[in-house]
C-alpha cells in the first residue's frame, strides 16, 4: 500500500511558494506533497511594473489581471487534474487553507472518489450560507479583517479581479495586516510572508451548488484543523463550519484537531502542522 500524497491548496492571493516550509517538514517525516498554483497564480500571476517600487497607483489600478474571469470551476478542474495524476502513485489527501477551502469543497463535490481525505486548515467550508452571508454573521464580527484600511488598488468591477496593494509602506496598514495574519510572529517574519503574496485574486467564490453536498462531499473523510489564535477567520466561525457540516453528514462528522496558531503562523513555523498531517497519513 502506497503512502498518501498531500496536495496543498493555498489561500487568497497566495501560491505554492508559501507551502515550502511545511513541505520541507513533511518530507523530513517521510511524506510526499505537492503544492498547487491555482489559475492566475504562481508564475502565471500578473505582477505589473506599477506594483514595484516606486509604485505607480494609477498604473496599478488599470494594468490587466491574470485573475480576471477566473472561476471557482476553473480552479476545481485544475486541481482535479493534478489529483488524478497524483493518484497514479497512491491515495491523495487534499489540504486547503483559508479561501482554498472553497476550492476544496467544490472539488470534493465534483470528484469524491478521487480523494482519500480532505483537510481544512482554518478554511472556508460553506454549508448553510454563502461567503458573504458568513461574513455578515456574528461569528465573523471579531475578524481583524473588519478593521483593515482599504487595501484595494483597483475597482474590482472594472478590473474583473480583486487587486490588493501588499507593498504599501503605510505603518498603520502594515500593523493591521500583521494583526490579521501573523500577530504572534516577528516583524521580519510578517514582512517575509507579505512579500510572498500576489496582488490579484479571482472574484468568483462559487454558487450555492459549490457548498458541501451530503451525497458527494459527505462521502469523503474530512478533517478540520482549527487555528485557535486566528484573528482573520475567528474560531467561532471555524466552529460554525464544523457544526453545520456535522449536521449535514452526522454519519461522517469532521475529525477535529487544533493548533495554537494565527492565520498563517503554521506556514511560517510548520513543525506542529506537519506532524499533525503526518499523523493523518499514518492513521
Amino acid at each position: 500500500m502506497h503512502s498518501p500524497t498531500f496536495v496543498l491548496i493555498p489561500g487568497s492571493n497566495s501560491n505554492s511558494f508559501g507551502w515550502a516550509p511545511l513541505q520541507r517538514e513533511l518530507a523530513l517525516l517521510g511524506h510526499r506533497s505537492l503544492a498547487v498554483d491555482l489559475p492566475g497564480h504562481g508564475f502565471d500571476a500578473a505582477l505589473p511594473a506599477a506594483y514595484q517600487a516606486p509604485q505607480d497607483p494609477a498604473g496599478l489600478a488599470t494594468a490587466p489581471s491574470a485573475s480576471a474571469g477566473v472561476t471557482l470551476r476553473d480552479s476545481v478542474e485544475h486541481v482535479a487534474g493534478i489529483v488524478q495524476r497524483a493518484r497514479e502513485h497512491g491515495p491523495v489527501i487534499v489540504v486547503g487553507h483559508s479561501r482554498g477551502g472553497m476550492t476544496l469543497t467544490a472539488l470534493a463535490n465534483a470528484t469524491p472518489d478521487l480523494l482519500a481525505r480532505i483537510v481544512y486548515i482554518s478554511a472556508w467550508c460553506c454549508v448553510d450560507a454563502t461567503p458573504a452571508e458568513y461574513m455578515a454573521s456574528p461569528e465573523y464580527a471579531a475578524s481583524a479583517l473588519n478593521d483593515l484600511p482599504n487595501i484595494l488598488a483597483a475597482d474590482p468591477a472594472a478590473l474583473g479581479a480583486l487587486r490588493m496593494n501588499w507593498r504599501t509602506a503605510d505603518p498603520d496598514t502594515l500593523a493591521a495586516l500583521k494583526r490579521s495574519m501573523l500577530a504572534e510572529g516577528t516583524d521580519a517574519e510578517f514582512l517575509a510572508f507579505l512579500n510572498l503574496l500576489e496582488p490579484d485574486e479571482a472574484l468568483d467564490a462559487g454558487t450555492p451548488d459549490d457548498r458541501a453536498n451530503a451525497a458527494s462531499w459527505g462521502r469523503v473523510p474530512h478533517t478540520y484543523i482549527r487555528l485557535t489564535e486566528d484573528t482573520s477567520i475567528p474560531l467561532a466561525l471555524q466552529d460554525r463550519f464544523i457544526k453545520e457540516a456535522d449536521a449535514l453528514t452526522p454519519g461522517n462528522p469532521f475529525d477535529v484537531r487544533s493548533l495554537s496558531s494565527g492565520h498563517v503562523g503554521f506556514l511560517v513555523r510548520p513543525g506542529e502542522a506537519a506532524a499533525l498531517l503526518a499523523d493523518l497519513a499514518d492513521s
